[in-house]
């Protein structure tokens, strides 16, 4: 138990410095990937949640919170592309 009190510390500090990064980044691909980053670190979040609680049901709202992500992504940097 005490490895995924760990994990979870782990996942949290890493969240708060891109979160830290998604509101001070400098330019508009910096949030950009920061947001991606932040999506990653959530995704993982409900996996390690997943395997703690024993429960496979949040497996599948990490994959589908995954491939929502990656589009949110996809839609973004079209658009960055398309204002240039």
């Amino acid at each position: 138990m005490i490895g995924f009190s760990i994990f979870f510390s782990l996942i949290l500090i890493g969240a708060a410095l891109t979160l830290y990064r998604l509101l001070r980044g400098p330019t508009v691909p910096d949030r950009v990937a920061a947001l991606d980053i932040l999506n990653v670190m959530i995704t993982s979040a409900i996996v390690l949640f997943s395997l703690i609680d024993g429960n496979p049901l949040f497996l599948d709202i990490a994959l589908v919170y995954a491939a929502l992500s990656f589009l949110e992504t996809i839609v973004v940097a079209r658009y960055l592309e398309g204002r240039r």
